[in-house]
């Protein structure tokens, strides 16, 4: 009897210990969920219980360099969403019907997202206000009040279609910059999101208006660019008719630099696209079978288009860089400008047993100062230059002439130049580097040591953006001029100057006097 009794306060003991530690643990559990993770389950719950619809910001204009002509703009459009729960099931077939009519989409798919278990479901985005202004009429004409929503969003327009294409860059259907300077300055143009919030019952239907919150969207600050529109137009019609003319079935690129300040004042790809459809085939041949053309075909070929050829693609850059040579030559102080008789072509130089020949070598130059044999563009002289320099000497000019390394300018897709390392040229690479064969630089590569020669020997790092302004506030601030090393003497530039006048008025480009470009 005695055991019994001890027995029956045992499992009493053991049951109020029980009881006690889950106590003790719902405790716990109520303390960790109030305490620790109290924000994070309220924020879940407020999402919830919220609608959230976003209100897109108006990207930002980008202006040319007069900033008066518009290059890109947004204009105002709307998104179109259901919200599935505040639709009466009477109406859902008929609120179907009338969007798929009205903006030209599958029923089936409209359907299922207006009878969807869900706060929110996109019907379709970026459409012109003169579409849901005739929607408005419609529900207003059916008594349907709410389940509806007409959000205002942007839509990117571009005045000039394909001009400037390559530079400026499109966006996607999120207004995302995809490339160009849409895309290098994304985030300046593409401002903050605003938001409006509404309560939501359990199937997700809107609660009267109580709790509806609206937060309005910042938009995206303007660019000014370096491009002038009047130049480049004008670039991009006598490229165009050249490589016509010349067949070139690779196409072309130009660059105009103001060599003071490196604004990039006309930088022109042909072919060109219209910015406005850069998904769509970009010449007439191409749209006539364009619709029997295979995705991939088609990618690969817009991909080509879209590329800005003036800063990723590579070229052997030929007589044009013995502007290089001749201004590290003279830096050096191994030759001068006007000692008659200092060279002789012989109609080519014997160079580690090969032999390179002048391009005249059927009627070799002669006689010639280095004035002369920059005029007649004579290579056998600019080999000798090169080999009274040395491979060492040669690449420290390279590299104050930033050839090997990229401009850094304020577009993406920029590719390096293709030299051989140092410690890898021969005395026939050395040569054929010296008037400007056998390795690659890009268009803007040439370009800037170019302009540092014209700019006393100040090499300006290139650039597309030169003033930023603040959407919110109009301040303007000016992107800065960035100049780089004193690759040359200002007195070496000046003869070079003086040279580069003569073969445009004597020698070899004296043609180039008369031409339209």
């Amino acid at each position: 009897m005695i055991g019994a009794k001890l027995s029956s306060r045992k499992k009493m003991r053991n049951m109020l210990f029980i009881c006690f530690l889950l106590i003790l643990i719902l405790l716990g559990r109520l303390g960790f969920i109030q305490f620790i993770r109290g924000e994070e389950l309220s924020s879940m719950a407020y999402i919830q219980q919220t609608l959230d619809r976003n209100i897109n910001p108006k990207r930002g204009t980008i202006y040319d360099a007069t900033g008066k002509n518009i290059l890109a703009v947004s204009s105002t459009v709307e998104t179109v969403t259901v919200n599935p729960g505040n639709i009466n099931q009477k109406d859902k077939e008929k609120v179907a019907k009338e969007l798929s009519e009205l903006f030209d989409l599958n029923y089936d798919t409209v359907l299922k997202k207006v009878t969807k278990r869900s706060s929110i479901e996109t019907i379709v985005k970026k459409v012109e206000k003169e579409k849901t202004d005739e929607l408005r009429i419609w529900m207003q004409e059916n008594n349907i009040i709410t389940g509806i929503n007409m959000d205002e969003d942007t839509k990117r327009y571009y005045p000039y279609n394909n001009v400037a294409s390559q530079v400026i860059g499109f966006t996607g259907s999120d207004n995302q910059g995809l490339d160009g300077i849409e895309a290098k300055y994304d985030e300046k143009l593409k401002g903050k999101k605003g938001s409006i919030q509404r309560h939501t019952d359990a199937k997700g239907g809107e609660i009267g208006s109580e709790g509806e919150n609206y937060v309005s969207a910042i938009d995206g600050d303007d660019l000014i660019l370096t491009i002038d529109l009047n130049i480049q137009s004008i670039v991009e019609k006598y490229l165009e008719e050249a490589c016509i003319d010349n067949k070139c079935t690779d196409g072309g690129n130009v660059i105009v630099m103001n060599p003071q300040n490196g604004n990039i004042l006309a930088m022109a790809t042909y072919p060109t696209y219209n910015l406005n459809e850069p998904y769509s085939a970009y010449t007439e041949e191409l749209a006539q079978n364009w619709d029997n053309m295979e995705q991939s075909e088609k990618t690969k070929m817009l991909q080509s288009v879209w590329r800005n050829r003036a800063i990723a693609d590579t070229y052997e850059p030929g007589s044009v860089f013995k502007l290089i040579t001749t201004s590290a030559a003279l830096e050096e102080g191994i030759t001068d400008t006007d000692n008659q008789g200092e060279f002789a072509c012989t109609g080519g130089i014997e160079v580690a047993g090969v032999r390179i020949k002048c391009w005249r070598y059927y009627r070799p130059h002669g006689a010639e100062s280095l004035r002369q044999a920059l005029m007649n563009s004579c290579n056998p002289v600019f080999i000798g230059l090169g080999q009274k320099m040395g491979v060492k000497t040669y690449y420290s000019y390279l590299r104050k002439f930033k050839l090997l390394e990229k401009t850094g300018i304020d577009i993406p897709g920029e590719a390096g130049s293709i030299f051989l390392a140092e410690n890898k040229v021969g005395p026939v690479e050395l040569a054929t580097i010296s008037f400007g064969q056998r390795f690659e630089i890009t268009p803007i590569q040439l370009i800037s040591a170019v302009s540092a020669i014209a700019n006393g020997g100040t090499s300006i790092k290139p650039r597309l953006v030169k003033q930023i302004v603040n959407s919110q506030t109009k301040e303007v601030t000016d992107v800065p001029v960035q100049k780089n090393d004193q690759v040359i003497s200002k007195e070496t530039s000046e003869k070079v100057l003086s040279m580069m006048e003569s073969v445009v008025s004597e020698g070899t480009r004296k043609k180039c006097k008369s031409s339209r470009i």
